[in-house]
This record gives C-alpha cells, sequence and structure tokens, in this order.
C-alpha cells in the first residue's frame, strides 16, 4: 500500500504541474477537443484497408490479411468485423442453431461452400485454415450473386449474407428487414474498428463529458466487478469506470475491456486526443488479450481504475505493455450491442 500511495501522490503532482487541474483542467480538455476538431480532415480517408495493429490474433491475421482481398467486395478490416461478430474469434464456437467454428458455418452451407484453404485434403469447419478461407470464398460467390444489383456492392453482398441473394435482388438493393439493415450496419461500423487508418480519425464529441464523469471519481476505491452502483459503494473495475464514463453522454460500451477495444477506429499514439480510450495487454499480437483500459487526458496520462487495492488517479500510458487506443463512437458502441459480444 505504501509503494501505492506514492505512486498515486507522484502522478497527482506531475500531472497537476503538467495539465493543471480540478474543473480548469476539463475546460481546457473541452476547449483543445473542439479547437482540434476544427481543425481536422473529415473521418478515416478512403483508400486501400489493411487492419489495425492486434485487431485480430495474430494466429488469424495472415489468414484474414490474405483472404480479406479475395474479390472487390470485402476487405481484410470486413472480414475480421465478420468473423468477430459471428464468433469473437473462437474456433471452437457452436451456436444453438449448429452454427459451427470461427466462421459459424451451418453444416449445410459448410457442405456446399466449405474449401479446403490449407490444402491438407479436407474441409474441417473447425480449423480456421479451412473456416477463414470459406468464409471469405463464400462472400465472394454472394458478391457475385447480386453484382448487377444497384448500390453498394459489399453492403448488397452483407444482406444476401443474412437474407439471401433473392431478397436482395427482388428489393434492388438492402432488403427493407430490420434484422438485415441492422446486420449490414453492424458489419460496416465494425469494420472501422479492425482497419488501421489512412488518415486522421475524427475527435469524439462526447470526449470531455466522459472525462469530466471519470476525473469526479478520483480518489473512490477499486473494486473487481465494479460498475459504480450504489450497492457496490459507487466503485469500479477499469472497464466500469469507461463504461460508466461514456454512459454518462449517452455511449452504451461492452462490459469487458477487449470488446471496448472494438468501439471506433484506433489513432496513433501521435494522434492521441482526450477521451480516446486507451488499452494494455501482456500480449501486443492479440486485442482479445488485452486485460487493462482507462481514458486519456492529454500529456501522457489516463485516467484508470487500476487494481484491487488502489484507487481511481492519473497513471502514464507510455508502459511496455501499451496495446494502443480507440476513439469511441456511438455507432461504434451501438454496433457491440447488436454483436452480442459485449
Amino acid at each position: 500500500m505504501g509503494e501505492g500511495r506514492l505512486t498515486v501522490r507522484k502522478a497527482w503532482i506531475v500531472a497537476g504541474a503538467a495539465l493543471a487541474a480540478g474543473l480548469s483542467f476539463v475546460m481546457l480538455l473541452v476547449v483543445g477537443v473542439y479547437i482540434v476538431a476544427g481543425n481536422l480532415a473529415n473521418g478515416v480517408g478512403g483508400g486501400a484497408k489493411t487492419l489495425a495493429k492486434g485487431a485480430v490474433p495474430a494466429a488469424y491475421q495472415p489468414l484474414v490479411q490474405k483472404y480479406g482481398n479475395m474479390c472487390p467486395a470485402i476487405n481484410p478490416a470486413l472480414l475480421a468485423a465478420q468473423l468477430y461478430q459471428e464468433s469473437g474469434f473462437n474456433p471452437s464456437a457452436q451456436s444453438a442453431a449448429a452454427a459451427q467454428g470461427i466462421a459459424q458455418f451451418i453444416p449445410g452451407t459448410w457442405a456446399t461452400h466449405g474449401v479446403d484453404g490449407d490444402g491438407d485434403g479436407d474441409r474441417d469447419v473447425w480449423d480456421p485454415n479451412d473456416a477463414i478461407p470459406s468464409a471469405a470464398s463464400y462472400d465472394c460467390k454472394l458478391a457475385s450473386y447480386v453484382k448487377d444489383v444497384p448500390g453498394d456492392a459489399t453492403k448488397n453482398m452483407l444482406a444476401a449474407y443474412n437474407a439471401g441473394a433473392y431478397a436482395v435482388i427482388k428489393y434492388g438493393g438492402v432488403p427493407p428487414y430490420s434484422e438485415t439493415q441492422n446486420y449490414v450496419k453492424t458489419i460496416t461500423t465494425l469494420e472501422d474498428s479492425f482497419a488501421a487508418p489512412v488518415s486522421r480519425v475524427d475527435p469524439s464529441k462526447q470526449a470531455a463529458g466522459a472525462i469530466d464523469y471519470a476525473q469526479k471519481k478520483l480518489g473512490t476505491l477499486y473494486l473487481w466487478g465494479g460498475n459504480g452502483t450504489a450497492d457496490q459503494g459507487g466503485r469500479f473495475d477499469c472497464s466500469g469506470l469507461t463504461k460508466a464514463a461514456y454512459e454518462s453522454v449517452g455511449i452504451t460500451l461492452p462490459r469487458v475491456a477487449n470488446d471496448q477495444y472494438n468501439a471506433g477506429p484506433h489513432p496513433s499514439r501521435a494522434e492521441l486526443l482526450p477521451g480516446d480510450l486507451v488499452f494494455f495487454s501482456d500480449d501486443l499480437t492479440n486485442s482479445r488479450a488485452i486485460r487493462h483500459v482507462g481514458i486519456y487526458v492529454g500529456g501522457g496520462y489516463m485516467i484508470d481504475a487500476p487494481r484491487p487495492g488502489a484507487v481511481i488517479r492519473f497513471d502514464p500510458i507510455d508502459t511496455p505493455d501499451y496495446f494502443g487506443a480507440t476513439r469511441v463512437t456511438e455507432d461504434g458502441g451501438k454496433a457491440l450491442a447488436l454483436t452480442g459480444q459485449g
């Protein structure tokens, strides 16, 4: 506990000297975020999409990168978003509807569209070396079925995946089914969270409010599994704090840190802005291994709930286990809620 108190005290002193304190600090952040917002280009630019660092587990990244370029209707980030939505990258996943493996093929679809991706003589739905190429191949096959339908080829392909190619052809595009429309919106939104940005990422308009919420919790004792409820004494763990902070400004995030990583695009370390979520992991190749999250406040510091026995405090982010960052978006939060992974 002595070391913990000393660390907290040092962090407060450094953060206070560098960034100012109290409400004036929050106001500086509000002004800073909106000044930067006015100076940045809009959104993530176009161009070829590659995978964000560690967004796909290292064991599957080469497969997703390779087969995500199988046809123009897909890209590696889109394929990654589908796999995440289907199974959370779990090769042993099985649904109540008998969908199987990392790509969640049902047996009838696998029998028709499964491929021997690794050339070992069999087609194994449980083997990602077969299932990931099969998912890409199936996407491209669907895209070919609806290639003459007006509109966005990728959205039409996704709609065909969900509702069938006949429905897309019948309605001349994404059919008016809420389930299908939500599926298309979810995957195309999640695509941004798996893609490495090719230009600057828009600032979050809700960032200052989330920081204000977190700052008001400084000094609160950590609680494993804490969501800040009255019966928990208003205490939090790391992801409980970030979830509550963004919930206070109308954005619902998943409960656990590794799913929160997929709530938006990923700015580089040099492009961090106050309000970005910052993540930490013992495996820097795999976002599914993320174990800690905080809210960036500028100057190389975050507000976080670090561990049992400690309090919510300012901590530096530049540590060996720094994984990356996410700029939370409202659409990103909604998409995650629809996947069931959060």
